[in-house]
């Protein structure tokens, strides 16, 4: 009751900008000095310590503050141990968090972070657990989640933020895929399939490789590591629960053609091409669209320490913003960190592997699991020398164990951004990316002094006699020559033509040498092909021109596409359909009848493309294909088509249109007026909550769930809002940064900065994102306070 009344204050409050709440002074254990915490109206916290220790104390207690419920299952699923609350059905989960955990020296693993990274990673969960225990000195104040559940939070130690589990880590799946395929295929075939560049890979399987084993469940742990918590009506207290529901406001949920399309847009412009003579960065990040928001968004201002932007709420400092220097951003640049090895186990004694002609012994460590309703489990994790065992098959004596880069000391995602959050200049901040080694990203770079620059990260397996991408014998043939330096990877600094774009597709030079710590992998190439034309097409770009290109919808498929369906020849609703694409200006927006038809057109010419292309062994192992390649298909109909290829290219064409057709007039009735892109039943955002499909219909409807909202665009534009037709993935934060102006920074933060459902800033930045609108990241003392709703003074306990 006391959060509703203060949600209902602070409502108030925020209709009335220049009041604000406050709190004199909240003693917290802990503390060195006095800390303050200034929240803006959007739900920003400004953080004020004279401490470099208690700017992070008070970090991690605002952050725990606004996220406890999303805390909480962090940190089970970090520790292993939601089975502990879910019982059975996640003890696979538990087992291959603990399989994959990092059991390195702490010291070591958390100063590679920062030179202070120990004090600066101990202090924010301090500051995580003070929050924790002065909340349960008054459970009645717990976030609904855990009245829900019937759980209380527990503390967290700094295991818990260097955790990997949730982090964009490798390829092993792909690595799987393809060895699978070319199991069924041969390497031929599979190199057609996928999308694999700028370099030929070699794609033969090791003859002492069974390649019918490989349809075994070999990542099952990795995967229950990996995957998300999902709740059902048993898991929660009787009075919440509610009968277990499917997607409401879809129908049919088209699949991801392009799994690498979750990883960015980034710029940096330089004073040549901008209005105002400044250097911008502009960098929106393509996850999975959530609430809470999987950004939270902090300024953190400490002697040494002024930085203000976003980054995930688990972990210390920020990872894409500004300090009063320069601005940075990130994508991902593909680095394949993972391999699948394969072992021959001795028969007479199953914990040995056969390595360089002997036989050598596993490591075990011995696992106690606590599953609720049930006795503890005990279990006992395998390793070799080159990492965790996932399948012991005793029946054809053989292991497979994953190598893991982000297994070494620095394998925490983005936590080196503590290092970058200080830089000065380009050198310094080229520095800081040496320890940047999980994920891979294009790190780009602007600053004050007219510089911008680009330098890809990510720890780099050299492998100097394979690919990387079909599973290898571990005896010792195939292993990595140690890890390319960083700074070896690509960069660039300050280049001609005024500015560096990046969009994960392939942005390797071609001049460049180190071609065998370099992957194959890449996005398809249209967000980045859209991006880099308009760059090169102006000289007097705004803050203005960079929203709206991290807002573009423009569709290049659609430009490559069309022509193809000039010529067909259709009657009735078909040539009706047809006839609306004619002065269609490709664009995806979110009112538009010509972009439903047409990406119903494309999921079904693609659908088709594949069921004739996959061969049927391998429909089961290859399920789509990347946008680029289906279009490959129709442009270059010899290599798909047999006979006559253009006209049974034509006839395919002309068929999938028709199914197109008649999948909008089933999905939205016969009247094409009503075949608006954007709707609840065609593109849309409606987001649920992890408890949202499983209580009651009115906390459902009226607490938890948000939506639906109108959305344009699709994977393959700018304004990136996935395959699916409900809002899957895409930019939920973005941030447009002024180099010489820090207060005209503009953001958004979707659906808002709290993941409890009774907070103000839990839905409040949700319409303002779908409708592409940002707001004011403000940077000075002066022009926060004049956008202040709420103080909070922190002070060390008995002062």
């Amino acid at each position: 009751m006391k959060k509703i009344i203060l949600m209902v204050l602070l409502t108030v409050v925020f209709s009335c900008k220049k009041t604000t709440t406050s709190t004199e002074g909240l003693q917290i254990e802990g503390l060195k000095e006095p800390v303050e915490i200034v929240r803006d109206e959007w739900g920003i916290n400004h953080i004020y310590a004279k401490n470099q220790h208690d700017l992070f104390f008070a970090q991690g207690y605002a952050a725990a503050t606004d996220r406890l419920f999303q805390f909480e299952i962090w940190r089970r699923q970090a520790t292993g141990t939601v089975a502990e609350i879910l019982g059975e059905r996640e003890l696979k989960r538990d087992i291959g968090t603990r399989l994959f955990k990092f059991r390195g020296d702490m010291k070591t693993e958390m100063d590679l972070y920062h030179g202070d990274g120990e004090e600066i990673i101990t202090a924010y969960t301090d500051g995580v657990n003070a929050y924790i225990e002065e909340v349960l000195k008054n459970p009645d104040e717990l976030p609904i989640e855990f009245k829900i559940l019937d759980i209380q939070p527990k503390k967290w130690t700094p295991e818990v933020v260097i955790s990997r589990h949730q982090g964009l880590l490798g390829n092993i799946n792909e690595e799987l895929q393809i060895g699978r395929t070319v199991a069924a295929l041969g390497p031929d075939k599979a190199k057609e399939l996928f999308w694999l560049h700028p370099k030929d890979p070699d794609l033969t399987l090791d003859k002492k490789i069974d390649k019918a084993l490989l349809s075994q469940d070999i990542l099952e742990l990795y995967n229950a590591y990996r995957k998300s918590v999902r709740f059902t009506p048993a898991d929660i207290q009787p009075d919440y629960r509610g009968q277990e529901i499917a997607d409401v406001f879809i129908e049919n949920q088209k699949k991801n053609r392009d799994s690498l399309s979750i990883g960015s847009n980034n710029w940096v412009v330089n004073g040549t091409l901008t209005k105002d003579g400044n250097t911008y960065m502009a960098n929106d990040p393509h996850r999975t669209i959530a609430v809470p928001s999987l950004r939270y968004m902090a300024h953190l201002v400490a002697p040494g320490w002024n930085v203000i932007g976003g980054g995930e709420p688990e972990i210390p400092g920020i990872s894409i913003g500004h300090n009063e220097y320069g601005a940075w951003g990130l994508t991902v640049f593909e680095t394949d960190g993972e391999d699948l090895y394969v072992y021959e186990l001795n028969p007479e004694n199953q914990n040995q592997y056969k390595y360089q002609g002997a036989w050598v012994n596993m490591k075990t460590v011995q696992e106690t699991i606590k599953v609720k309703g049930q006795k503890d489990t005990i279990v006992n994790l395998h390793y070799t020398q080159h990492g965790p065992v996932t399948l012991i098959d005793k029946e054809h004596h053989v292991a497979y164990a994953v190598r893991c880069a982000w297994l070494e000391p620095g394998g925490s995602p983005y936590l080196a951004s503590l290092r970058m959050d200080q830089a000065k200049n380009w050198e310094e901040f080229r520095e800081a990316c040496n320890y940047s080694h999980i994920p891979g990203e294009n790190m780009v770079w602007a600053d004050k002094q007219g510089n911008i620059g680009w330098q890809a990260v990510g720890i780099a397996p050299i492998r100097r006699n394979f690919s990387g991408l079909v599973p290898v014998p571990g005896d010792g043939s195939y292993e990595w020559d140690g890890y390319l330096p960083i700074i070896d990877k690509p960069n660039d600094y300050n280049p001609v033509k005024g500015f560096i774009a990046t969009a994960n597709q392939n942005v390797t030079p071609p001049d460049y040498g180190h071609w065998d710590a370099i992957g194959f992998s890449w996005s398809d190439p249209y967000r980045g092909n859209r991006i880099e034309d308009v760059l090169s097409n102006k000289s007097d770009f705004n803050i203005e021109d960079f929203k709206a290109l991290q807002t573009d919808y423009l569709s290049l498929p659609a430009k490559e596409l069309l022509p193809f369906l000039k010529n067909i020849t259709l009657d009735g609703k078909y040539e009706e359909a047809k006839t609306k694409l004619e002065d269609w200006d490709f664009t995806l927006n979110p009112n538009s009848i010509p972009a439903a038809i047409y990406i119903a057109w494309e999921n079904s010419l693609a659908e088709m493309i594949e069921n004739l292309v996959i061969p049927e062994e391998a429909k089961s192992i290859v399920t789509s294909l990347q946008l680029k390649t289906i279009i490959d298909f129709v442009s270059h109909p010899k290599i798909a088509f047999e006979g006559n290829t253009e006209q049974n290219r034509n006839a395919l064409i002309e068929k999938s249109f028709q199914n197109a057709v008649d999948d909008l007039e089933n999905r939205l009735g016969p009247d094409m007026e009503k075949w608006q892109y954007g709707q609840a039943k065609n593109k849309h955002i409606y987001i649920e909550h992890a408890l949202g499909k499983v209580v009651n219909q009115a906390m459902r409807d009226t607490l938890f769930n948000l939506g639906p909202l109108p959305r344009g665009g699709n994977g393959t534009t700018p304004g990136s809002t996935g395959g699916n037709l409900n809002q899957s993935s895409g930019a939920s934060f973005r941030m447009i940064i002024n180099t010489g102006d820090w207060d005209a920074a503009q953001a958004t933060n979707g659906p808002g900065q709290s993941g409890d459902p009774e907070s103000p800033f839990y839905s409040n930045l949700f319409e303002p994102w779908a409708k592409d609108q940002y707001f004011p990241v403000l940077y000075s003392k002066q022009k926060i306070d004049s956008v202040a709703v709420e103080r909070m003074n922190l002070l060390p306990k008995g002062k």
